[in-house]
């Protein structure tokens, strides 16, 4: 990828991030805009709105970083397990659903608390990284199903540990959708990025030929 189309891609996965934020973050405090927009108090409002694109800018480089690591490891996988890296990768899968259920409700359960609440987390995180694998496969080919699903489920769980661990209620859903928006953009848009930078140098090697044969020709003979 060129450093121009990397640009973009950091920038636009900045935008996703703060907006989604904003988007979800008046859904779970919508209480306490309501009164402030009833109250009339636009100042307040805006410096909560200004707060949560603030954190959504957090939560998008977060994801980025998660992005960039899970090439890397990606890569790795490919040249450690060759072959068997697509079954690795739906055991850390169910792996990492089972835990987010099991300890989780091991860990924060109340006496008599029903592990319902626990699975939908799960189920909205699965749901939505099945999505977007269909979504790659249909873009790009069948075999990038296994790894954007490992990339929605897995990575997205290891971006959001910060607020699993303090398993409070609207900073779980807060957090959760701005990493699957911004971890769904980045996943979609990286081929169309790659192509875009190919086509780009090829474009720039052929307005580099012609004007490397004009050297040429310019060159004074030796004989």
């Amino acid at each position: 990828m060129t450093s121009r189309n990397w640009v973009h891609l950091f920038l636009t996965t900045l935008v996703v991030g703060a907006v989604t934020t904003a988007v979800v973050g008046f859904i779970v405090r919508w209480n306490e805009f309501q009164q402030l927009l009833s109250d009339f108090n636009i100042l307040e409002f805006l410096s909560i709105l200004v707060w949560l694109m603030g954190v959504g800018l957090i939560f998008s480089i977060l994801s980025q970083m998660g992005f960039f690591a899970y090439l890397t490891v990606h890569r790795f996988g490919l040249g450690i397990f060759k072959s068997l890296w697509n079954a690795v990768q739906v055991l850390l899968i169910v792996f990492v659903l089972f835990d987010l259920v099991y300890l989780r409700y091991d860990v924060f359960a109340e006496s008599g608390e029903s592990i319902m609440s626990y699975i939908v987390l799960a189920a909205i995180v699965l749901v939505a990284g099945l999505t977007v694998a269909f979504m790659k496969v249909k873009q790009t080919n069948n075999e990038a199903f296994i790894p954007a699903l490992f990339f929605m489920v897995v990575v997205t769980v290891i971006e959001w540990v910060p607020v699993l661990r303090v398993n409070e209620h609207s900073w779980l859903y807060l957090m959760l959708f701005p990493l699957l928006a911004c971890n769904a953009y980045q996943l979609l848009v990286l081929h169309k990025l790659n192509q875009k930078s190919l086509e780009e140098r090829k474009a720039l090697e052929k307005k580099a030929k012609p004007k490397a044969n004009e050297k040429a020709q310019k060159k004074p003979s030796n004989a």
